[in-house]
């Protein structure tokens, strides 16, 4: 067996765990925590449980809540000199994957200086971070324990993948109450992030035993889960075996990184600055199309994983009987089937397909993979 890592913060888990955040913070030396939020979590109330929790344990903190979904890097620069003149020691990012990906990114430019550019790609942090404490507010990204920061770069019209185990928080606290106030819309794209996240870890070049378990267990859960959840709001069994799934592909893709299907959704979300979830849900059955003659078995496992009886099947069959059921589960939950459902055109082929074949998550791709590849993939998923 090769050498492998496995990276991970301490995990928090559970229904009402949103109020141990400020005793976290105080444990990971924070006395000025620097909240990043975003408007629609603040109006849910979940970060006004946060404040609470860090008055309560005697912390001062600085609310910077102006982030939008697919964070910009002048929101970058906006939170990084709000973080110095606050004068801060610690970051906590409370939201989805925006706010979560922005606190990190805040945090890097903050102690590193520069500019979130000069980051993009694989282990460019140089100084250690301060405190990084994370609460996801969706089942969803992963960012809580993930190596990931994803920003987009407004004049270029991409979105930089950045990479490092600096990024690893110090403490992730996943309260699955959380997920009551999203709707059934966001419910369906981040449960459909999850299974992306769950699947290209699973057959990742990359993959090692500690990730496997991960994988399959959250390949599983979203399998028996995310209808459910996505079907109501109060089904607190689905919420919480959501948020778990979610934990767990993070941990899964975060060791075992990702795929093609993360490098064209990066492209295009930078270029259309839409859903990241929905824009692997729609690609997702198309790239295990083009990747499942790498690795076969492993997608054998995976309609195994969904609930398939693959018993009388071959390797092959079971397969692409994987894909067929990952496109059911998508339109069962009311995603689109094809990009251009959501304006997606044949002239952004050739410039989504050049963006996406110099993403770092192509590296651990199970099937190698080339520019004109991607070309005829975006194309059969138009």
């Amino acid at each position: 067996m090769r050498i492998s890592k496995f990276a991970a913060p301490e995990i928090i888990f559970g229904w009402g765990a949103l109020q141990q955040a400020g005793e976290c913070c105080r444990r990971i030396g924070a006395n000025n925590v620097f909240i990043v939020s975003d408007p629609g979590v603040v109006e849910a109330g979940w970060t006004e449980q946060v404040l609470v929790a860090c008055q309560d344990s005697g912390l001062s903190y600085e609310l910077f809540h102006h982030i939008t979904a697919n964070p910009k890097d002048y929101e970058i620069e906006e939170g990084v000199r709000r973080y110095r003149e606050s004068e801060c020691d610690a970051v906590l990012g409370i939201g989805g994957g925006s706010a979560m990906d922005a606190a990190k990114a805040i945090a890097i430019v903050a102690t590193n200086g520069g500019t979130i550019h000069e980051f993009e790609g694989a282990d460019k942090i140089k100084s250690p971070l301060p405190p990084l404490l994370m609460v996801p507010t969706t089942a969803g990204s992963g960012s809580e324990v993930s190596q990931f920061s994803v920003i987009i770069d407004c004049s270029r019209k991409i979105k930089m993948t950045i990479v490092s185990k600096s990024l690893v928080p110090d403490i992730a606290i996943i309260d699955p109450q959380t997920l009551v106030t999203k709707n059934a819309d966001l419910t369906a794209e981040t449960g459909m992030d999850v299974l992306t996240h769950a699947i290209e870890a699973y057959v990742s070049v990359a993959a090692t035993p500690l990730t496997d378990v991960q994988a399959q267990n959250a390949i599983s859960l979203v399998a028996k889960h995310l209808r459910a959840s996505t079907a109501s709001r109060t089904n607190r069994e689905a919420k919480t075996a959501m948020s778990m799934a979610s934990l767990q592909a993070g941990l899964a893709f975060s060791n075992a990184i990702l795929g093609a299907v993360h490098a064209m959704a990066h492209a295009l979300g930078g270029y259309l600055d839409m859903p990241h979830g929905k824009l692997n849900a729609i690609l997702l059955p198309y790239v295990m199309e083009y990747n499942f003659l790498a690795a076969p078995e492993r997608f054998m496992d995976i309609a195994s994983l969904m609930g398939q009886n693959v018993n009388e099947m071959t390797t092959a069959e079971a397969a692409r009987l994987s894909v067929r059921h990952v496109r059911q589960l998508a339109s069962d939950i009311g995603i689109p089937t094809r990009l251009s459902d959501i304006g997606f055109t044949e002239n952004l082929v050739s410039v989504m397909s050049k963006a996406a074949s110099e993403d770092v998550c192509l590296i651990t791709n199970p099937r190698d993979i080339e520019t004109r590849d991607i070309e005829m993939i975006f194309r059969q998923a138009l």
